[in-house]
Formats: structure tokens, sequence, C-alpha cells
């Protein structure tokens, strides 16, 4: 059965979820978020009578602190577990000091209120994956998919007897049951034709369900991806844009990149607090440099 793990982010409900599997062998967490959150998800452990000593495997889909910062810590408390990670990414779970120089430029002095510990995890306790697997997760048969676009890292899992395409920020960001998927975007990976061709492999999968970080799962997996790419060319497509109006700075260009994506959002969404939990997923100021990245570090014509 799985269970979504609401990690009250911050004190905000809805905004980073963490997926909870149990299997004839133990549990299963898939992107367990940052240790700042850890006791969400001792809580929902203790719903189920469990507890961390219970976890048998933790499956990142990307190293990205909001989705794995709190491995380490995890590993921790219980040396059995095992976690599954792109070799990609194994890197900067095993060592994780360049992962916080690029976060501390990026947060300051908000690191640890944000992240908490991020510690490092031992070799021992590391599955390396390529992407094509096929895993058995404590008795869950579980696929492999290596998906980029989103980052150079990421995978994304199926698991076979649910149904369920666990596929991280891949699959977008959803609150709620607005069909409202938008592509977070930060720097420094961000490839729409990776993302095309992810997309792909997930939809191969035929999922009954697909589940995202932010936030949670929809069985509407069709419709989700659709909305998905479509929202992916439109906002990468309007970054071109901006960024060939030679009448405009670059804080002109990001300030119509915000006031596009607010009013996309407040367009689709009841409140603003509803929009808010999309901010705080991944803030449009930090879509924005993603894809100007993209389109500014290519050397021949988009596609």
């Amino acid at each position: 059965m799985l269970e979504t793990v609401d990690l009250e982010f911050q004190g905000r409900g809805g905004v980073i979820a963490a997926g909870l599997l149990e299997g004839p062998r133990g549990m299963v967490v898939v992107d367990p978020g940052p240790a700042s959150t850890l006791e969400a998800l001792r809580s929902a452990l203790a719903r189920r009578g469990k507890s961390l000593s219970d976890v048998a495997a933790i499956l990142v889909t990307h190293i990205h602190l909001d989705h794995s910062g709190g491995v380490g810590v995890l590993v921790r408390e219980n040396p059995a577990v095992r976690v599954f990670v792109h070799e990609r990414g194994a890197a900067h779970i095993l060592d994780p000091s360049k992962l916080l120089g690029s976060a501390g430029r990026l947060y300051g002095d908000r690191m640890q209120m944000l992240w908490g510990d991020i510690l490092p995890v031992p070799a021992t306790s590391v599955q390396v994956l390529k992407g094509g697997e096929a895993l058995d997760v404590a008795g869950l048969e579980v696929l492999v998919a290596y998906t980029p676009g989103h980052a150079s890292h990421h995978v994304s899992y199926f698991e076979t007897s649910s149904g369920t395409a666990f596929v991280g920020d891949t699959g977008g960001i959803r609150v709620g049951a607005p069909l409202l998927v938008m592509p977070p975007t930060p720097p420094p990976d961000i490839d729409v034709e990776a993302w095309d061709a992810s997309l792909a492999l997930i939809r191969a999968w035929k999922p009954r369900r697909v589940f995202i970080t932010h936030f949670g799962g929809f069985d509407d997996p069709e419709a989700h991806l659709d909305d998905l790419q479509r929202r992916l060319h439109e906002t990468a497509g309007f970054v071109r844009v901006l960024l060939g109006d030679e009448s405009l700075s670059d804080e002109q260009r990001l300030a119509a990149f915000v006031d596009r994506m607010m009013g996309i959002f407040r367009a689709a969404l009841p409140d603003e607090a509803w929009v808010q939990r999309y901010q705080l997923a991944v803030p449009a100021e930090h879509c924005w440099q993603g894809l100007a990245r993209y389109w500014r570090k290519r050397t021949g014509p988009p596609v």
C-alpha cells in the first residue's frame, strides 16, 4: 500500500511529499525529503506501528536537498538501510561537500533552517543505478529508468504491483486536483529535449498512477504528463522570446517571466495559499534562471 507522507516543509502542508511503501521485507521510502522534516516521516511510520529501523530501502530520484537532503541522517540512525541513486548523483550522496557549497551560495544562512543536517552516506549503504534495472526492493518489483531533463542524475521508479511511477521532479509540480502541472526548471541541468525523452520512457510503463514530490499521487497519468509536456514547451518558448527581445534588460525579462507565471497560477488555482505552495516547491525566479541558462548554452537553433 502506498502512503503519501506530507512532510510539512517549513510548517506548510502540501509542499513536499515522501512516498511510503510497505513490502514483504520492510518499508521503502521514496525521496524522504530534508532532515528538517524528519519528524513528519517518523510520525507516518509510527502510525503504521513502524519506526526508522523498519525502513529497508530509500529510493532517491535525484539529490536535490528537498528530495534527499535527509538521507545521511536516516542512514546514521539505521545503518542497515539501502540507498538507491543514479551514478551521476552518487558522488554527492557519498560526499555532499560540493552540494553544500552550491546550495550555501543560493540559500545562505537559511541552510540549516530549510534543510537541517546534510551528512555523507557510507559507500557500503549505496546501490548505484544506471537506469534500466529491475530491482527487488524489500520484496517489491521496482523498475528503474534514467529520466534527465530536470536534473542530469534523475531516475524514476515503477513499482509494478501498484502500477505507480515515482517520477520526482521529471513529473512536474501539481497541487491538488486542478490539472496544472508546471515544470520545475531551476539551474543547472535543464534540458528540454532530454525531458521529452524521459516522459516517453515514463509513458511506456503505462502507469496507473504518477507520484510526484510536489505533491503526491495522481490517478490521471496520461492527462498529467500531457499537461506537463505542453507547459514545459510553452514556458521554454516564452523564455526564448524574452531572451530575444533586445529592448529588455535581464531584470525586465525576469519580471515579465514571473508575472506570467503568477498569472497562470492565479487563473487556475482557488486562492493565494495554493499559489504559495507552487512558489515554495520551486520559486518562479529559479525557473527563469534554469531555462535562460538552457537557451544561452545552446550552440545550434532550437528544435
